[in-house]
């Protein structure tokens, strides 16, 4: 029993002095490097400069996320204000259309009966005005009662009513109604194109029969699409609008396509980010509609002390930066980095300002140089 006893003790003697070693190496290997003394030879060959750290606007490059979408003005939806026949049509979804561009005919009987109506309203109308004329005159030489003038002039005026709304109606159809006569009706109407765009729907076939709410076609004028990205709640305060935005799809980001924002949408959506619009500066047939795309922003931080990058080291997931002691001698001071641009990185350490001396060329061979002395 007292062998036991004093194996274990033994045992707990080792554990002890086994693990103080090792609190002491770990409390001793920051120690160890913090600073670091150098011969001028060493400082000569590892060609080390020194410098301060200056304050300057920094650009951050923010990555934002989105789709080519088309605004609501720039899709149109084709129908007709009567029903009718599709009696021709070679429309595929996909296809480029013209202004004025004929896209479907379609014949009914209704189409005919209007046309009818309103020549009848026209013939109407210009024998209740020669009437008017004839009743004035006999009005002016008292051969006739001011009632029958007034009961004509009424019955003029309605005919000019009914043919000026059936004249509307046809011209909703396409029917040009000044050059309309008894020998140019027709049982077919043209369905033209509005404008130039693209064809993204096609819900008719020939002989189908379309009611006055249905839609023939869906057209979008490509030219007014619009990139709509997501920002996060973080970084909107940094966007506002007229800034440049340079978007690129997927599978390429060396065509970039210079945008501006346009539109801020202060309502974040369920993911915490806001939509951001913004105008493509010329149209670029690449840039289809519902196409993924990928968008860098340059903003502006506040004022920031900066070092070079050659001055940051990163050592044990940490950044760090040397400062000059005089003698050759030369500190780690940790920092926090920050956003990077043109050669230059953003820190944050309550030690350093811009007066501070610090190594800003070679950096890391002074960390090498560093790590080797505490290993010898």
């Amino acid at each position: 029993m007292k062998k036991y006893i004093a194996a274990f003790a033994g045992a707990l003697v080792l554990f002890s002095c086994g693990k103080k070693q090792n609190e002491e190496n770990k409390n001793a290997e920051p120690k160890s490097i913090n600073i670091i003394k150098l011969t001028s030879e060493q400082v000569k060959n590892a060609g080390l400069q020194t410098g301060n750290p200056t304050i300057q606007n920094i650009k951050e490059v923010l990555q934002l996320q989105g789709t080519v979408t088309v605004p609501p003005k720039s899709v149109i939806s084709i129908s007709i204000p009567l029903g009718g026949y599709v009696k021709s049509t070679n429309l595929i979804a996909g296809m480029n259309v013209q202004k004025g561009q004929v896209l479907a005919v379609l014949e009914d009987m209704q189409f005919i009966e209007l046309q009818q109506d309103y020549l009848m309203a026209k013939e109407k109308f210009e024998l209740a005005q020669n009437e008017y004329k004839r009743q004035k005159e006999l009005n002016a030489s008292k051969a006739s009662s001011d009632k029958v003038l007034e009961q004509i002039t009424t019955e003029m005026r309605t005919q000019r009513i009914t043919m000026s709304s059936l004249e509307q109606k046809l011209h909703l159809l396409g029917i040009n109604a000044k050059s309309l006569n008894v020998n140019t009706i027709s049982k077919t109407i043209k369905v033209v194109s509005p404008i130039n765009g693209l064809v993204s729907r096609v819900n008719v076939n020939l002989g189908k029969y379309v009611n006055p709410t249905d839609m023939l076609f869906e057209l979008i004028d490509k030219r007014d699409i619009v990139l709509t990205l997501n920002a996060f709640e973080k970084d909107v305060a940094s966007l506002s609008i007229g800034q440049t935005v340079m978007a690129f799809a997927n599978n390429s980001d060396a065509k970039k396509y210079p945008a501006k924002i346009a539109f801020i949408n202060q309502s974040l959506n369920g993911d915490r980010a806001a939509e951001i619009i913004c105008k493509v500066n010329a149209y670029n047939p690449a840039l289809l509609p519902g196409l993924f795309v990928n968008a860098e922003v340059e903003v502006e931080n506040q004022k920031a002390l900066t070092v070079p990058e050659d001055a940051l080291v990163r050592w044990q997931g940490k950044f760090f930066v040397f400062t000059d002691l005089g003698n050759n001698q030369f500190q780690m001071v940790e920092v926090k980095s920050g956003v990077k641009n043109e050669g230059f990185c953003q820190i944050t350490s309550k030690e350093l300002n811009n007066s501070s001396k610090i190594v800003v060329k070679n950096a890391y061979t002074l960390l090498m140089s560093a790590m080797n002395n505490d290993e010898q």
